[in-house]
């Protein structure tokens, strides 16, 4: 597979972004090189998103465009991923996208993996083979969560799913039918990742679950995410820890208290809401009150008085009246969270919503209340921000951008700074001298530690690779 190059196109969550880390990977391994040229690609892969309809139209969008690539280059291999395929939609798609090559559901890579060797038997097995006899030379063992090449030493965050698919079936959420039931990952997998993610310059993860918090509630041993949160803290080289999306029912003292406790976790709770009324959080299929809501955002902030607090709202559900968008408005103002994650209802096919509720809000009505929310936000956090002019934050940097460092705090406040050197995944003090609602500016006061090397080691070489594995 010499000279060969892969792209991978990817929207999406989290959990989109650390599967195609993972697939690509695997390619690398396989002999590929990336391109960022979609033309150039010998295997060109689309992760895909189905969630709200817009996602989804983007990706069938791409597809078309991907389509005109195949005609030109009938020999590039195309492969569909993600939710759009899910776990039974590949026949379907199939017969509307008959230029696709291999169809592959959320967090499996095995069908290209196999198509690939198929097409290359000889060739891969002789790869495979000598991949294996460098691997007994330097003594590499299991490395399939090695970094590509382009992003070792080069990737501050890494996203690590622990819980795959959900079981909990919100009326609106097309996520259990396209991701499948839920399974939490082996903790030994998990902790074997994060230390290599760690050992390739990654300094902050991000646990990923749709319920982050049911984490090892398919397990016989008593072993949940305060307990993988603790073995997390304790890997040498990793500075910070952050877990999402959390569900309120499940949303545990003792995860409060660790969050609290824990030196390398991050005080950020994700706790989506979605609606303040009652009637539509029962037609949601939420299972909990606006007063139980209510109720663990104050237990939150007295267990971990230092802490930011997210939410998700979707506005303009089916039978939403104005009095029940009301109480919604409401209580995002009594309760003046930090982020709101703000969407307008899509109707999703199969979903309990889309078969027995009637999409009865207009557009214009739907967008009048995500204005609505949004203008209250953006007041909220405009005030609350004020709290940190003056001070003093430390943050790690992530990226440059329009000329200046940005990188978050501990309470994932974005912070802009300027610096001449390369500040790549250092961890800095800056002196805030502007805030704004979704923002802070700042000068460079203190480097604790030192930024990222930015020098890939390419020597590490996977021997095998595996799907992400469960319980």
């Amino acid at each position: 597979m010499e000279n060969k190059k892969y792209n991978i196109w990817t929207i999406g969550c989290q959990m989109n972004e650390a599967d195609s880390r993972h697939l690509g990977s695997q390619l690398e391994a396989m002999g590929f090189s990336l391109t960022e040229q979609p033309e150039e690609a010998d295997v060109m892969v689309l992760n895909t998103c189905v969630v709200r309809q817009q996602a989804e139209d983007r990706a069938v969008g791409r597809l078309r465009y991907v389509s005109e690539l195949k005609k030109r280059k009938p020999d590039m291999c195309i492969g569909l991923m993600g939710c759009m395929v899910g776990m039974r939609e590949a026949p379907r798609l199939q017969k509307e996208f008959p230029f696709v090559d291999v169809f592959m559901p959320p967090s499996d890579t095995e069908p290209l993996m196999h198509h690939l060797l198929d097409m290359n038997r000889e060739d891969e097995m002789a790869r495979m083979e000598d991949l294996r006899e460098k691997a007994e030379q330097n003594a590499i063992q299991d490395e399939e969560y090695i970094l590509p090449a382009l992003r070792r030493n080069n990737t501050v965050q890494a996203n690590v799913p622990i819980v795959l698919g959900c079981s909990h079936a919100c009326t609106f959420c097309v996520i259990p039918y396209r991701r499948g039931p839920e399974r939490s990952r082996p903790k030994e997998d998990i902790l074997a990742e994060i230390r290599k993610l760690v050992a390739q310059g990654v300094r902050e993860v991000m646990l990923l679950g749709q319920i982050v918090d049911r984490y090892g509630c398919d397990f016989e041993e008593e072993y949940g995410l305060a307990e993988l949160l603790t073995d997390v803290n304790a890997i040498p080289g990793l500075l910070r820890i952050r877990y999402l999306t959390g569900h309120p029912i499940y949303m545990s003292d003792r995860i409060i208290e660790v969050t609290r406790d824990l030196e390398k976790v991050m005080p950020q709770f994700e706790l989506p809401v979605q609606a303040g009324n009652n009637k539509v959080l029962e037609d949601m299929k939420r299972g909990y009150t606006a007063e139980d809501y209510v109720s663990l955002i104050r237990r939150v902030r007295d267990i971990c008085p230092d802490n930011t607090i997210n939410t998700d709202i979707i506005v303009g559900f089916p039978g939403e009246s104005d009095e029940e968008f009301e109480d919604t408005y409401r209580l995002l103002a009594e309760l003046e969270l930090d982020k709101v994650h703000l969407a307008k209802y899509s109707e999703r096919p199969k979903t309990i919503a889309a078969r027995k509720m009637e999409d009865d809000i207009s557009e214009e009505e739907k967008e009048r209340r995500r204005i609505r929310i949004d203008e209250l936000v953006e007041e909220i956090l405009g005030r609350k921000n004020q709290r940190w002019m003056g001070e003093t934050v430390e943050v790690l940097v992530e990226s440059r951008h329009k000329g200046k460092w940005r990188g978050r705090t501990p309470h994932n406040r974005l912070v802009f700074f300027s610096a001449d050197e390369d500040m790549t995944g250092a961890l800095v003090d800056v002196d805030i001298n502007f805030v704004s609602p979704y923002s802070m500016q700042g000068e460079l006061k203190e480097v604790k530690v030192p930024a990222l090397p930015r020098s890939p080691d390419l020597s590490l070489v996977p021997m095998f690779h595996r799907p992400l594995k469960v319980s």
